[in-house]
């Protein structure tokens, strides 16, 4: 994880300060553009609907820093998980996990189940930890359309739609996070993505014979 420049700091604590007044902003991430808030705030997940044009029977992912963070949104995590983010959190793993009932029900689409990643990005990870609460985090873009890779193409898409844009440079790749569902026996690949099938599978086979 890099360490953030003077300007972009300033950029995340000012965006702190925006997301504890119930705001939304978009960020940087490992992937692509992010578009975030509070995510126990009821009111601004329904913005990030309207914003993104998103379905309400869509899910929204949601960004945590650390363990307590992870605590406080998964109701339980179980073994296989716990190996599967050892090995590849930060990155580009989102885990589907059984979710915490404190956790609105609108961010999880009156679902049991919550999209759960820990970004390897500081931007994300310094307003996760200045809120002192994971975040959504979905794509900054409006649905169905290209993903955003830079703070301009945020700009060009949502505009005026959201509180603040944080412009720390150009986002690695278009590829999304790939998202594997635990809640099962065995982990099941839901979302092809940056991690490949073949490393998820390697992961397991390796817990497997650990636990064997």
């Amino acid at each position: 994880m890099g360490e953030l420049s003077k300007e972009v700091q300033i950029q995340v604590e000012r965006a702190v300060k925006i997301l504890k007044k119930g705001g939304i902003v978009a960020f940087p991430t490992d992937t692509v553009y992010g578009l975030g808030a509070d995510a126990f705030n009821v009111q601004a997940a329904e913005r990030i609907y309207r914003v993104k044009q998103r379905s309400l029977d869509m899910p929204l992912p949601v960004l945590v820093a650390d363990a307590a963070g992870l605590a406080k949104v998964a109701a339980d995590v179980s073994e296989i998980a716990r190996c599967l983010i050892e090995r590849f959190w930060p990155g580009g793993l989102t885990l589907v996990l059984n979710r915490k009932k404190s956790l609105p029900d609108i961010v999880t689409a009156g679902g049991d189940k919550v999209a759960i990643r820990m970004p390897a990005h500081p931007v994300p990870l310094g307003l996760i930890l200045g809120l002192g609460s994971p975040i959504i985090g979905t794509s900054a873009n409006i649905s169905y359309e290209p993903n955003s890779l830079t703070a301009w193409e945020v700009e060009k898409q949502l505009g005026g739609e959201v509180d603040m844009i944080i412009d720390a440079g150009i986002c690695p790749g278009e590829v999304e996070s790939t998202v594997v569902g635990v809640t099962g026996k065995s982990p099941l690949i839901l979302r092809r993505g940056i991690i490949s099938e073949e490393e998820i599978e390697k992961a397991c086979r390796k817990y497997s014979s650990e636990v064997n």
